[in-house]
């Protein structure tokens, strides 16, 4: 252990800082853990820890922290001792949990920070050393997003920009007038048996030791769920799981022809078109699990299709945008002249083993359903003159007061399937 974790912890408590946010609603955002502030409050500083840091200070924030990522674990911590202000750098989580994520390590404690994790210290074990005199946009704007609330931006969304909800739809309905805008259905999903029976401690009772894929890990469920209910990141794991039904032992289908189905696609979204691929098909399903702030970026669904959600708890936060060659991509997003993106994300989820699996599909669909096909190429052939995919961003909300199974859960879950491609939080 070094000489920086032994280092005795503050006593004084922590500061909190006030904002006043768009909803002309007071807001409390904690106090740094080290104490850093804003870059802007250099300005009427008396002193300013970046100046014992050598050479260093002649460097912006950002490519400190960009030479920081070439050092191991061990250069990492001896680097840290030298003064306040380079430990502060080195504390960087995005730093330990690159280590930790290379480790794949299979007996991991998670200790409410990926440094701590990685490091195997108790929170007792970790020092608060007083940076108060560090300023620095790039170390605080992370904690800071982390913590801001989200209420003001998924509440009192104008009527004009919410997503129609309806009860339910036919199919016929569903090809008629939504196959191209967004909708939500509030009840088939009630009807469903792992609607009234998941929960957090009912999936832990029975998963407890199941491996799940979370993004760039592989972890127990365990593991996720103290991960999930005890961390600080800016953009926390999301758990995406593509081979959930197997490791769980779910069966999937309608009640009528399989009477212990755990779920079964809404009727509306007709045939799974995927079908004719049988065991070459591209995956299908995911169960998606994320605390406040999961999610993923702008994307548009793989394969051409249109993403079904089913949340079971928590809510779903979505931001869409249409898409046209002649309109701009969301923002941050670039891609080429035609916003075709890359011909990888149009082709997706198959095995490696499957040789052009757009050409197999085509010969499997003019076997099956050769008028079908007709149709969809010549719709094709319509959206690359003009009319592209929806754009679409979710981010896991808070959870709401009026959950159906009468528990407060702090996450979203849920999985998919496809019939267009699925997710559930």
């Amino acid at each position: 252990m070094t000489a920086a974790e032994v280092a005795p912890r503050d006593p004084h408590p922590r500061q909190v800082e006030a904002i006043d946010n768009t909803r002309s609603r007071w807001e409390t955002i904690p106090c740094h853990p080290l104490g850093v502030k804003p870059s802007g409050n250099a300005l009427v500083a008396t002193s300013n820890l970046r100046d014992a840091i050598g050479t260093f200070n002649l460097l912006p924030d950002e490519l400190i922290q960009t030479c920081l990522e070439y050092l191991d674990q061990t250069s990492l911590l001896r680097l840290g001792c030298t003064c306040k202000a380079l430990y502060a750098f080195t504390r960087s989580e995005d730093l330990w949990k690159a280590f930790l994520v290379g480790e794949s390590r299979q007996d991991l404690i998670w200790q409410g920070t990926w440094r701590a994790t990685f490091l195997k210290l108790s929170p007792s074990q970790v020092p608060t050393i007083d940076c108060s005199n560090l300023f620095s946009d790039a170390l605080h704007r992370p904690f800071y997003c982390a913590h801001i609330s989200l209420d003001p931006y998924v509440t009192g969304i104008p009527s004009h920009n919410q997503i129609p909800r309806l009860e339910n739809i036919s199919a016929e309905e569903f090809q008629e007038k939504w196959t191209d805008r967004p909708f939500i259905l509030t009840e088939p999903v009630k009807e469903w048996p792992v609607f009234q029976k998941w929960s957090t401690d009912e999936l832990l009772a029975k998963y407890s030791s199941t491996i799940f894929r979370a993004e760039a890990v592989d972890w127990p469920l365990k593991t996720y769920v103290d991960y999930m209910r005890n961390n600080s990141d800016e953009s926390p794991l999301y758990l995406f799981d593509r081979s959930f039904v197997d490791k769980m032992g779910l069966e999937v289908g309608h009640p009528s022809v399989v009477p212990n189905a755990a779920y079964w696609p809404p009727p509306c979204f007709g045939v799974d078109l995927f079908t004719v691929l049988e065991s070459d098909r591209p995956d299908s399903r995911w169960l998606i699990i994320g605390p406040e702030r999961s999610g993923s970026t702008f994307h548009k669904d793989p394969n051409a299709t249109s993403a079904w959600n089913a949340v079971l708890r928590g809510s779903k936060y979505w931001i869409m945008f249409p898409s046209s060659s002649k309109l701009p991509p969301p923002p941050g997003v670039y891609v080429s002249e035609d916003q075709s993106e890359n011909k990888a994300d149009q082709v997706s989820g198959f095995r490696k083993n499957i040789d052009d699996p757009y050409s197999r599909f085509v010969d499997k669909m003019r076997q099956s359903y050769p008028d079908l096909l007709d149709e969809a190429l010549e719709e094709l052939a319509k959206q690359k003159e003009g009319k592209k995919r929806k754009w679409d961003e979710i981010v896991h909300a808070n959870s709401r007061a009026d959950d159906p199974s009468g528990k407060a859960e702090e996450f979203s879950f849920g999985f998919g399937g496809d019939d267009s491609d699925i997710e559930v939080p």
